[in-house]
């Protein structure tokens, strides 16, 4: 991985036992699912699912062919070739998983919010309601599974091909996933703060500004509401930056080259290792997008360990890894 693709500052540094947690198996799901506090749950869920109608796209680095400026968007090569994908139908929601929604499955289920080291931001990153959960892939995905059983949807994680052809408002040629597919900012610096103000999307100051609202020293690394910023042409919000997020695929850096046509699932089984030796999954998105350096575009790829470990460590870590569900119907939720 090319260093220029190395944005997000990891956010908080987290105990193993947190990974033993993230296996817990959550029993009796659809009987507390009559709690009138998890219908309302259930029904503000629907409200926030888009749908994505299927279709064609060209999935991958398309900065040369279809570019404005005829170059590659991404100097790594796991995003490469570009290739043909077509997709069922399906609904995402529009939102990162927030604390509030993570929090209320943890406390549904009888589990905890993870162990931090003292001193770490995790804590208090983890309370206001509106802010990305993070978790790592195993956690993603039981919370998707809980949302299955609660609501008799089929919810899940999204494929790598659901997730960028969304990002990419049913795969226009968009390089970020704002409301325009552009970085906007303030045209003026304001005196005495750090860089300028993010308009479409997230940048230095943006993050700074509410650090100090909240009375936090986090500075430029403090994640931000899900709904700061608009939403991509599609109606999702944030999938460029805020906090990468977990998708299903294992990851192989040469998957493109032999993905199957029809709604491709990533490998079958673990591929690729980082440098501890660990398999790892896709996570897509950013931690930390900035229009100064233009980070956040929808066709980058990145590979992580699902458990979170640090490399070279028996240690876990969130970074900044998030998620978003999706619903596997080629219909839309009513």
């Amino acid at each position: 991985m090319s260093a220029a693709r190395f944005v997000a500052g990891m956010l908080c540094v987290l105990g193993l036992v947190a990974c033993d947690q993230s296996t817990r198996t959550v029993d009796g799901l659809k009987q507390a699912a009559v709690s009138p506090e998890l219908m309302k749950f259930v029904e503000d869920l629907k409200s926030n699912l888009v749908f994505v109608e299927g279709g064609e796209f060209l999935m991958g680095d398309y900065g040369m062919e279809h570019g404005p400026e005829r170059l590659p968007y991404d100097a790594d090569k796991d995003s490469k070739p570009l290739h043909q994908v077509q997709l069922t139908s399906y609904s995402m929601d529009k939102f990162k998983v927030t604390n509030h929604a993570f929090q209320l499955y943890l406390n549904h289920n009888g589990l905890q919010l993870r162990e931090y080291f003292p001193g770490s931001s995790f804590e208090k990153f983890s309370v206001p309601p509106n802010l990305p959960a993070h978790m790592d892939w195993y956690e993603a995905e039981k919370y998707c599974k809980w949302l299955a059983d609660i609501s008799d949807l089929p919810f899940a994680l999204p494929t790598e091909a659901q997730w960028e052809y969304a990002a990419r408002s049913r795969g226009q040629f968009l390089m970020v996933a704002t409301d325009d597919g552009t970085y906007r900012v303030a045209g003026e610096r304001i005196p005495g703060e750090q860089g300028l103000r993010g308009i479409n999307i997230s940048s230095i100051w943006n993050r700074e500004a509410f650090a100090k609202e909240m009375g936090w020293k986090a500075t430029g690394l403090t994640p931000l509401p899900v709904d700061q910023f608009p939403p991509n042409p599609l109606g999702l919000y944030s999938m460029s930056d805020n906090g990468e997020e977990w998708v299903s695929d294992w990851y192989d850096p040469d998957y493109y080259q032999n993905s199957p046509l029809k709604d491709p699932q990533g490998p079958d089984k673990p591929t690729f290792k980082d440098h501890s030796g660990r398999y790892t999954k896709v996570v897509r998105g950013q931690g930390l997008a900035d229009p100064a350096w233009g980070g956040g575009v929808n066709v980058y790829r990145t590979a992580a360990e699902p458990h979170g470990y640090l490399t070279g460590s028996s240690l876990a870590h969130l970074s900044s890894k998030t998620a978003r569900c999706v619903v596997n119907s080629p219909t839309p939720v009513s």
